[in-house]
């Protein structure tokens, strides 16, 4: 291995699907301002993430809608207008 190209600060991090409130800790060196009490009664830094294993379609086999943004609510506010139009033609 080349020498000085690691990072140094390897610790202890809990990472935390935002998602289903999945969380699990392992060794890292991500930066973060939060911490989080873990089980074991220490505090440990927390890292936030949007998808883990355990809501990917993927590894779980079925669709989940993940909405953290409020992307569809954001989409039905922008488009209303036009959504309710349709429906009154449609009668």
């Amino acid at each position: 291995m080349k020498q000085g190209i690691h990072p140094e600060e390897y610790r202890m991090v809990v990472f935390k699907d935002m998602s289903n409130g999945y969380a699990f800790m392992c060794r890292s060196c991500a930066s973060t301002k939060e911490t989080v009490k873990w089980e074991d009664g220490n505090e440990y830094p927390l890292v936030k993430l949007e998808i883990s294993h355990m809501s990917h379609p993927f590894y779980t086999g079925k669709l989940q809608l993940v909405d953290t943004a409020g992307r569809v609510d954001k989409f039905r506010n922008r488009y209303k207008r036009h959504i309710k139009e349709e429906d009154k033609a449609a009668e």
